[in-house]
């Protein structure tokens, strides 16, 4: 199985080239693929002579896209759009990687996948724009949404904690945002299941929800990284009130993932085990 895959060095592609194995994956960097020229992008898929096309790249500075949202619409929404076209036309699987920000974050209940969207800013919006045409596209093809994705590659919440917890000995974090800290190695892990089982003939197109477990807050899982880290830092509780952000984060970011676990047998994965795998590499 040949995998053609859009991203190289992000977080979950680069946990898609580590864990492979004997699939043969394509890795398109920024210089191969432009995902702000999606015509360039889906020539690309035309002359592929891969089995699966997967989708690892997006513009995901959350804070950056409401000053740059016309970006963030190119790469989140129109260039996954050309490329799911490209894919249905030659009837090739196409797996896209998607996030928790299509919704609004209300409530406490675990979001489903057929809940309604409602998207809190322009990452959110551009990222459902995104999945939008990926269905419409009408190929074969799988939307995993995810949550707080954490590795030891890239920037993200853990190696942030890491370099702060070293700085200081208190710190305060927003305690009431809940959602599943996500580890981009098991993302990586889903995602090659899935690609495996469409080219198998087994794959089920549509939707799909994929986070760890327990769902936890920022503050919790602050916790969580200093005691994995053996870093003393006192951990002060605050509300999104008090940490002001360009955009606006779900407070909800539960996702049920029953569903993958239904039509794929995929588990959610503990993030605790993961959190101690990632901080072991980085420590």
């Amino acid at each position: 199985m040949k995998i053609l895959m859009f991203g190289q060095t992000g977080q979950v592609a680069t946990e898609i080239l580590r864990r492979a194995g004997d699939v043969e994956v394509e890795a398109l960097n920024r210089a191969a693929a432009d995902q702000t020229d999606p015509a360039a992008c889906a020539a690309l898929v035309a002359a592929t002579d891969a089995d699966i096309i997967l989708n690892a790249a997006a513009y995901t500075a959350v804070d950056k896209a409401e000053e740059d949202e016309a970006t963030a619409a190119i790469v989140n929404g129109e260039t996954p759009t050309a490329l799911a076209h490209a894919a249905a036309a030659r009837a090739i699987p196409f797996l896209h990687v998607s996030t928790d920000y299509v919704f609004d974050g209300s409530g406490e209940t675990p979001w489903r996948e057929d809940d309604k969207t409602a998207p809190l800013g322009a990452y959110g919006w551009t990222k459902l724009a995104g999945e939008t045409g990926v269905t419409a596209a009408g190929g074969p093809h799988a939307i995993l949404r995810t949550s707080w994705v954490f590795s030891a590659h890239g920037g993200n919440f853990v190696k942030t904690m890491l370099r702060l917890g070293a700085e200081r000995d208190a710190l305060s974090i927003v305690d009431d945002q809940i959602g599943g800290p996500t580890a981009a190695g098991d993302i990586a892990e889903a995602l090659l299941t899935m690609a495996r089982a469409f080219h198998a003939g087994q794959g089920a197109s549509g939707v799909y929800h994929f986070a760890g477990a327990p769902a936890v807050s920022w503050r919790v899982f602050a916790e969580a990284i200093f005691a994995e880290a053996a870093l003393t830092v006192a951990v002060a509780p605050i509300p999104t009130e008090d940490y002001p952000t360009p955009a606006k984060r779900p407070l909800n970011s539960r996702l049920d993932c029953a569903k993958i676990r239904a039509e794929y047998g995929i588990d959610q994965p503990d993030w605790r085990t993961s959190l101690k795998q990632v901080i072991g590499e980085l420590t």
